[in-house]
C-alpha cells in the first residue's frame, strides 16, 4: 500500500481503520469500566429512591391511620367524660334532695318543738296574767270601794 501525501484536513488510508479500531476498544473499554457501573449505580439509586418512597407513603398511610384511631379514641374518651359528669350530677342532685329532705325534716322537728314550747309559755303566761288580773281586780275594787273584800 502507498501512502498517499496530500493536503488535506481528512484523508483516507490504513490509519482510519487502526484509529477505528482503538476507537471501538476504546469504547468496549470505557462502557465496561465506566457506563455500565454508572449505570448500575442509577438504577440502584433509582430503586433506592423507589423504595423511599413506597415507605414514606405507609409511613403517610399510617399516620392517618393513627390520626384515625385518635380522634375516635377522642371522642370515646368525650362521650365517656360526658356521661360520667352526667352521672356524677344525678349522684349530686339526688344527695343534694336527701339532704334538703333531711334539712326539711329537722326544721319541721325544729318548728314542732317550738311551737309545744311557745304554747306551754303562753298557757303559762295566761295562767299568770288571770292570777295577777284576778289580784288586780280585787285591788282595784277594794280602792274603789274603800274596803277590804273579804275572800
Amino acid at each position: 500500500m502507498q501512502v498517499v501525501s496530500t493536503i488535506g484536513l481528512i484523508t483516507i488510508n490504513e490509519t482510519i481503520f487502526i484509529e477505528l479500531i482503538s476507537f471501538l476498544i476504546f469504547l468496549f473499554l470505557i462502557n465496561r469500566i465506566m457506563f455500565r457501573p454508572l449505570r448500575d449505580i442509577i438504577h440502584e439509586r433509582e430503586e433506592h429512591i423507589d423504595n423511599i418512597t413506597s415507605s414514606i407513603e405507609k409511613s403517610k398511610n399510617q399516620l392517618t391511620e393513627m390520626n384515625e384511631q385518635v380522634r375516635a379514641q377522642e371522642l370515646t374518651a368525650i362521650k365517656e367524660a360526658n356521661q360520667h359528669k352526667k352521672s356524677r350530677e344525678e349522684d349530686g342532685t339526688i344527695e343534694a334532695n336527701t339532704v334538703l329532705e333531711e334539712s326539711r325534716k329537722e326544721i319541721q322537728v325544729i318548728k314542732q318543738e317550738s311551737q309545744q314550747f311557745i304554747n306551754s309559755r303562753i298557757s303559762k303566761a295566761r295562767v299568770e296574767i288571770k292570777n295577777e288580773s284576778e289580784k288586780l281586780a280585787v285591788l282595784i275594787m277594794e280602792k274603789m270601794l274603800d274596803r277590804r273584800l273579804a275572800q
